[in-house]
């Protein structure tokens, strides 16, 4: 095959949900909710964590703030395009958009599951080492955390995308999803892609896999270190919305990209799962089961009154 042929492709169809227009306008309006509440929830977590003092200050709370932040980047990156394609008939992206968009979707994913990582590095020192807490987890080693955090996305999903990139395309070009991912797309390639799914699948899948042991493995040490019942409840009610999150995010993805990448029906649902409801549903989780995060929020809706 020579070169020229490799370069056939330059667009692609999304398969999107329906062809059907009255689903199709259903959905519209649907997704636009979760998109909508997911800036709205987001956006007011970052709000109330920066202007109270107390939530500013704390290392809990910053982290929160940052994985609003990661959310709404997280969302945006495929909710925009799936609801101009809810309104479009033919759901075309350019062969550039689609690499740009698999990139920043591994980019942002894998900092949001770095991040959730160090937050449960935070609730372990917090809970089991609290009288150390501030000490160890200062601001300064925050800032490393996150920024470490965003680094560790950005090699990951520029090994991803250069992956994706070395591959030629020539036809068929249908992407059996609603947004460009590594494994719907590299199966469009005009070549043998067997060692690249085995480096893509150790890649993000042993990514996902690992982070979740480690988060599980974290959270289950500190309720096996601590002895009373009393203290284990607290640590319980602490943690279970840690668990909550961790589990709707890494759930899914270890679904999508640890296993070989062949197509399964649910493959949609999925996707929906960490990429459109698991962002709007972060702050619920947090705000729901936090008296300060709650508390901070009715002060800060007293002054947006009182102004």
């Amino acid at each position: 095959m020579d070169k020229n042929q490799t370069e056939v492709v330059r667009e692609f169809f999304l398969s999107g949900f329906s062809q059907t227009s009255s689903i199709e306008a259903g959905l519209f309006v649907l997704f636009l909710f979760f998109y909508v509440s997911t800036w709205v929830g987001n956006v007011l977590i970052m709000v109330t964590v920066a202007s109270d003092k107390y939530l500013n200050s704390s290392p809990m709370y910053f982290l929160l703030g940052n994985l609003s932040f990661l959310d709404l980047c997280y969302s945006t990156v495929t909710t925009p395009k799936l609801l101009a394609d809810f309104l479009n008939h033919e759901k075309l992206i350019s062969y550039d958009q689609c690499i740009v968009q698999l990139f920043f979707l591994h980019f942002i994913g894998a900092a949001e599951m770095f991040l959730l990582t160090v937050m449960a590095y935070d609730r372990y020192v917090a809970i089991c080492h609290p009288l150390h807490y501030t000490t160890v987890m200062s601001r300064g080693l925050c800032c490393v955390l996150v920024a470490a955090s965003w680094i560790g996305g950005f090699v990951h999903s520029t090994v991803q995308t250069i992956l994706t990139i070395r591959l030629p395309f020539c036809g068929p070009n249908q992407v059996n999803n609603f947004f460009c991912d590594v494994p719907p797309v590299i199966k469009l390639a005009c070549a043998d892609t067997f060692v690249t799914e085995l480096l893509m699948v150790s890649n993000s899948g042993l990514i996902s896999t690992i982070s979740f042991v480690v988060l599980i493995s974290s959270y289950t040490t500190i309720l096996v270190k601590i002895r009373s019942k009393e203290g284990r409840r607290k640590a319980l009610s602490t943690c279970a919305s840690h668990l909550m999150v961790v589990t709707l995010f890494f759930g899914p993805c270890i679904f999508i990209y640890a296993r070989p990448f062949s197509t399964f029906s649910v493959d949609k649902m999925v996707s929906v799962l960490y990429n459109v409801i698991t962002p709007m549903l972060n702050p619920l989780i947090y705000t729901l089961r936090n008296k300060e995060v709650k508390s901070a929020m009715q002060k800060l809706w007293v002054k947006i009154i009182t102004f």
